[in-house]
């Protein structure tokens, strides 16, 4: 067969799939569904390759034939023409914004948790370099980022960042597109330093000064904000995985939260036993909700239709009288009590159970805590009861602190 003719590609287009040569290793490639297309093939280090040109709606086979050996041209030159294609597609990575896009579709199907490292680079690294072009980035923006996030005394997040700016300039190396990482010379000791083990937990006294205060500022203390501390101190549970929790995973009837596994951050499912004052809580924001899919639906425009990551440290930061990108600090609400955050309510919790004398075993599984070790893999037995009965305990403890206090 010889060279392929544009009323024979009409015909083609419409006819069985297949594959037509027009010559020198152009081909019209008709699939059995979906639109036809050009394809180019040819070998390189004895191997046989395959590069799609384009649609045959969107190129006519004059310019396909252009195409093709434009192609092969650069194949003779020793230029395998797929490799082009992908420094081609790469030169639009022109700055740091274009790069985090690029290594963020990495991140999506690598990391379980793909939102933090986003959320640090957008608000906390994007506002200084985010449209600066990669070659122009300096160690001294990068410092700039880090002392910014520093003076906002979130040593933490001034590490995470450190971590995330050289993982991204990183990959800007392995794409060819920069040539040094400006974030390579920093340690942790130049971010937020050495990191603490944390062990802050509240005790009953604290506890009371901190929802009496919550109360009694309910202007900047929203309700749902009280009432998601509520829930966390006397369920365990961790942040993300109540403040993103939709209805459908629970069960008041039963009283009964059944988190799924994609969820937790430990990777293990959990059926939580929601005691009284729990389920009371939760009846109140269901019609809080208004409706809607989430427990804690977000309030302000928001891509996310819950509330978001940093809403429930923010407000208690706020009350210590500390408020973020803000020149005139609000007034210390708490005195001089120490600062915690909402993972500390957390941690509360099974101090709280700890005191309470719950055992061990049943406290660390109403954390959903993965059991280590031999006795993880035959120890299967949830405590589903013997949790019910130490979160009910613990329940009714904080009820009469909580409720009391109630805005």
């Amino acid at each position: 067969m010889g060279k392929l003719t544009v009323k024979e590609v009409q015909g083609l287009v419409k006819g069985e799939a297949g594959r037509y040569a027009d010559g020198d290793g152009l081909y019209l490639a008709v699939p059995k569904s979906g639109k036809a297309y050009w394809m180019l093939r040819y070998t390189t280090n004895k191997k046989r390759k395959e590069m799609t040109l384009g649609k045959v709606i969107d190129i006519s086979l004059a310019d396909a034939r252009l195409n093709a050996a434009v192609n092969m041209k650069q194949h003779r030159d020793g230029l395998d023409p797929l490799v082009a294609k992908k420094r081609a597609n790469q030169s639009h990575i022109k700055t740091t914004d274009d790069l985090f896009e690029d290594w963020h579709k990495t991140n999506i199907q690598r990391l379980k948790h793909h939102s933090i490292p986003e959320r640090i680079y957008r608000k906390d690294i994007a506002p200084h370099i985010g449209e600066f072009s990669l070659d122009s980035v300096t160690a001294r923006d990068i410092r700039g980022v880090l002392n910014a996030i520093a003076a906002s005394n979130r040593p933490s997040i001034a590490n995470d960042a450190l971590m995330y700016c050289k993982q991204l300039f990183n990959h800007g190396i392995k794409l060819d597109v920069i040539t040094a990482n400006p974030a390579s010379a920093f340690s942790v000791t130049d971010a937020g330093g050495v990191e603490k083990s944390k062990d802050r937990a509240l005790t009953i006294k604290e506890l009371t000064q901190f929802f009496n205060t919550a109360s009694d500022n309910n202007d900047s203390f929203s309700r749902d904000n009280y009432l998601a501390c509520a829930l966390l101190v006397i369920l365990g549970v961790r942040k993300s995985e109540l403040a993103e929790a939709p209805w459908k995973e629970f069960n008041l009837d039963t009283a009964l939260w059944t988190l799924p596994k994609e969820r937790s951050k430990s990777g293990v499912g959990i059926t939580i036993p929601l005691s009284t004052i729990a389920k009371e809580w939760l009846l109140e924001l269901k019609v809080r909700a208004c409706g809607s899919d989430y427990v804690f639906p977000s309030r302000r425009t928001s891509k996310n239709p819950h509330m978001g990551s940093d809403t429930l440290n923010r407000a208690i930061t706020k009350l210590f009288g500390h408020e973020a990108g803000k020149k005139k600090q609000p007034v210390n609400k708490m005195g001089d009590m120490a600062h915690f955050t909402v993972h500390d309510l957390r941690r509360t919790c099974r101090s709280l159970l700890a005191a309470q004398g719950t055992p061990g075993h049943v406290a660390e599984r109403c954390l959903n805590h993965k059991v280590r070790g031999i006795e993880g893999v035959y120890n299967q037995y949830d405590y589903l009861e013997e949790r019910c009965g130490a979160l009910d305990m613990l329940s009714n403890r904080l009820a009469g602190i909580i409720n009391s206090s109630q805005n």
